[in-house]
């Protein structure tokens, strides 16, 4: 009885380990986020994945450099429409045309 008792629990263990060992294979192979005991997602490290986090982060700085261009010329544009000036020079345009018109 006993002997029957331990094969089971071997046999368990045994069978609880080849079905964890399957199923991290067919993760890896699937590309589906490892765990690791705390249940945070451990990605597997290749170097297709380093060059493309390189190539995003270059992307990424490249984007912001556009991007704060991009609020200067419209920081331009603003302090030039809410001039004092330009509202003047749109009323006499507004009024010269007004008189073309008559």
């Amino acid at each position: 009885m006993e002997f029957f008792t331990e094969t089971a629990i071997i046999a368990g263990v045994a069978i609880m380990t080849g079905g964890w060992v399957a199923t991290t294979w067919l993760r890896i192979k699937n590309g589906y986020p490892l765990e690791n005991s705390w249940g945070k997602a451990v990605y597997p490290k290749n170097d297709q994945a380093v060059e493309r986090v390189k190539l995003l982060t270059q992307e990424n700085a490249e984007l912001r450099a556009e991007l704060g261009s991009l609020k200067d010329r419209l920081g331009n544009v603003e302090r030039i429409v809410t001039d004092s000036g330009y509202h003047l020079t749109h009323e006499i345009d507004r009024l010269r045309d007004g008189k073309e018109a008559n």
